[in-house]
């Protein structure tokens, strides 16, 4: 079969489009034959080793298709079942072995496509919204990267929730994506200081910030918080964040800030269904859309990284065997 692999660490040149034995599973997993693969933040992570893995390997944390065969050892799971996964590395191919407590069954009404474009970042989108922070119905929020795939996500959730959203984008055309999406303000940071608009907009501070940039907003969104509000880390795109000082916390207003990952608040294998179906259940009944802003062939994976790394996409993009 095809698949990426990475020999070394390093750049988007070194993603190797390979000839690589498919894979057997073990009694717990189940092979998958993938029909599309989600493309994220945390495989640029994964690719420049910023998150360990043992060399080499294969890429990638999602992806949708159907079960080949089920290991003994899988309840629930048939030859034939359509199905999509997070969180298990090695989707950049055309099978994989997943675990079957990984896996979710996918509603009829839902493609390979569209859970590839859904799962991760919609339950991401999900946590960040319903359980990482309280919030209250009408609490000001800022969202970072508004019109990206986690982005356009959560700003569908928040607005579900009754908050009020705040995003910024860094073009034109992202910002009405995010505008489109429900956010009530839309900020150029291009343009404009988010700093200064967000003081603006919301005199008081907003409640939560929802970072997936890292190191050029990390600063300036604990500045836009609320006494007692929540700084929410969840992603690097620009670069890690310097340490902290915690005492700047109480200094601030008695601060939250937290690191967050999916994995642990997707923990369990009921949690794990509940964010799943909460996800493609508001896919499902067209209250959560999705936008796919790229689709590539396997073959391509380093041009799709390319296009993520230099933030020249919206939405979701996909890998296509």
């Amino acid at each position: 079969m095809k698949a990426i692999r990475i020999n070394r660490t390093g750049s988007s040149e070194v993603l190797d489009y390979a000839e690589v034995p498919v894979p057997v599973p073990a009694p717990h997993e189940a092979l998958v034959k993938i029909e599309a693969i989600g493309v994220n933040f945390i495989d640029v992570y994964f690719r420049k080793g910023l998150y360990p893995a043992k060399l080499p390997f294969t890429p990638g944390m999602e992806a949708a298709g159907v079960v080949e065969v089920a290991g003994s050892e899988v309840s629930g799971l048939n030859a034939g079942d359509k199905v999509a996964y997070a969180g298990s590395l090695g989707s950049y191919a055309e099978y994989a072995a997943v675990p079957g407590s990984r896996l979710v069954k996918l509603p009829e009404n839902v493609d390979s496509k569209t859970a590839a474009a859904a799962m991760l970042q919609g339950m991401t989108a999900h946590y960040l919204s319903h359980s990482v922070f309280p919030l209250k119905p009408s609490d000001s929020t800022l969202v970072h990267a508004a019109a990206g795939g986690v982005g356009l996500l959560l700003v569908q959730m928040l607005k579900e929730s009754g908050c009020r959203v705040i995003g910024t984008v860094s073009g034109a055309e992202k910002a009405r994506l995010a505008s489109d999406a429900g956010a009530d303000h839309v900020i150029n940071y291009v343009e404009s200081d988010f700093e200064t608009e967000v003081k603006k907009l919301a005199k008081n501070g907003v409640r939560a910030v929802y970072d997936s940039v890292g190191l050029t907003t990390f600063e300036k969104s604990i500045n836009c918080l609320a006494p007692r509000g929540c700084m929410v880390l969840f992603g690097q795109s620009s670069g890690p964040v310097p340490a902290i000082d915690s005492q700047v916390l109480s200094l601030r207003g008695s601060l939250f800030l937290t690191r967050p990952s999916l994995k642990d608040y997707a923990a369990t294998r009921e949690e794990l269904l509940a964010r799943a179906n909460a996800v493609f259940d508001g896919v499902s009944s067209g209250k959560l859309r999705l936008r796919v802003g790229g689709t590539f062939k396997l073959s391509e994976a380093a041009t799709a990284h390319e296009m993520l790394e230099g933030r020249r996409t919206t939405g979701k993009v996909l890998l296509i065997p």
